[in-house]
């Protein structure tokens, strides 16, 4: 194998399927994603032939059972690819992400036959998925929707609009959680799938973000849009159900993504350190330097050990919510202050675009955002232990 495969020390362990799987994703990584990095976050705007290869890797079905053309694989593998890619690119790694443990998990646990039959093995081989809940007035108060759904006798009616959803762009099967009975509050919410034709639907503007700019995070707009009968996922009013769980396990994936983002900075750091001279020696022998690297590497490592236990936990069937909300919580802090640091050793370079540093502390922020801000972690875990 390969240097670049062996850069990361093996503290955590893996089964040798496991580690072939993540050898491989970091090889498609490196010769498929990372040579386009810098020109997709500078025009905002993910390539398309980089959807194709996902889709031809088999990385956009990892959980979807094989009759339906997935992989038939684990949550913990599909954080292991979500990993590896936002070690190359966050934007990347997001649609992945919001792809396998979002959109996907969503239709394995709630989906009918026909409904897994139909959007599963679309979206295992040639469709990207999109979740979206969040509104204008909707963030960490998620079930403050405005998007009414009416019950029209043969379909429904949604009207409204989602804010900050991402792969809007790249998607064609939406997730969309809408009130039916506005007055029963949270038990009015309904999901439904809504197909980008669906005549009423739109995608509206894209918004210009800090970090993962290649990511599409739109509006979506909702004018009569008539939805079948058949596309309520789950039961009608307990979409609020279908929402919390399904969110509880993405928070390990945008885990996943905080330690991959945080992985591909240290190892720039670490290059750079070994060749940068100062003082007639390289910086990497100054005590000062050395210490700043062993805490990155000591803070990615218990990030990344909280991750994988999270992941191992929901693949066992064991109870993994407050393991998931420390997973987000810790390695989202770990990631903005490993990427900072990596700009800190970098120097005046790392402050340049013409390094890779700079990209990996803008798109580091985002994990104390989205999916449930810190804030909510740090709700979830205080509650879960006070329960108790």
């Amino acid at each position: 194998m390969s240097d670049m495969t062996h850069a990361r020390p093996a503290l955590t362990v893996l089964s040798e399927d496991e580690m072939a799987f993540r050898d491989a994703v970091r090889s498609f990584a490196e010769s498929e994603i990372k040579p386009h990095v810098t020109h997709m976050d500078e025009e905002a705007k993910m390539k398309p032939e980089i959807l194709t290869k996902l889709f031809e890797m088999g990385l956009m079905g990892i959980e979807t059972p094989e009759k339906w053309g997935g992989a038939g694989s684990t949550f913990f593998m599909a954080c292991l690819a979500v990993e590896e890619i936002g070690r190359v690119d966050g934007s990347v790694s997001v649609l992945v992400d919001v792809q396998n443990t979002l959109t996907t998990n969503a239709f394995l646990k709630w989906g009918t036959e026909a409904q897994k039959s139909k959007y599963l093995g679309q979206m295992a081989s040639k469709d990207v998925g999109a979740y979206a809940l969040s509104e204008s007035s909707s963030g960490s108060d998620a079930f403050a929707l405005k998007l009414k759904a009416e019950d029209k006798g043969d379909k429904w009616v949604l009207n409204g609009s989602k804010l900050w959803i991402t792969n809007g762009n790249e998607a064609n099967i939406f997730i969309v959680f809408a009130n039916m009975a506005p007055e029963k509050g949270y038990k009015g919410i309904t999901a439904f799938i809504v197909e980008r034709g669906f005549k009423g639907f739109s995608v509206g503007k894209k918004e210009d973000k800090l970090g993962i700019r290649a990511s599409s995070t739109c509006e979506l707009l909702f004018e009569n849009c008539e939805v079948p009968k058949e596309n309520v996922l789950g039961e009608v009013g307990k979409g609020y159900k279908i929402a919390i769980e399904t969110l509880n396990e993405g928070r390990i994936g945008i885990g996943a993504q905080m330690i991959g983002i945080a992985q591909g900075a240290y190892e720039a750091a670490l290059g750079y350190v070994k060749g940068r001279e100062q003082f007639g020696k390289p910086i990497a022998h100054f005590q000062g330097v050395q210490f700043q690297l062993a805490e990155m590497r000591t803070e990615l490592e218990a990030a990344r050990l909280m991750v994988y236990n999270a992941a191992r936990l929901k693949d066992a069937g064991l109870d993994f919510i407050e393991a998931a909300a420390m997973a987000k919580l810790y390695s989202s802090r770990a990631a903005e202050k490993i990427t900072s640091k990596a700009i800190d050793l970098f120097g005046g370079n790392g402050f340049t675009k013409e390094y890779p540093v700079e990209k990996f502390w803008r798109d580091a922020k985002i994990g104390q955002i989205y999916e449930g801000t810190t804030n909510m972690q740090l709700q979830t875990i205080a509650k879960m232990e006070l329960d108790k």
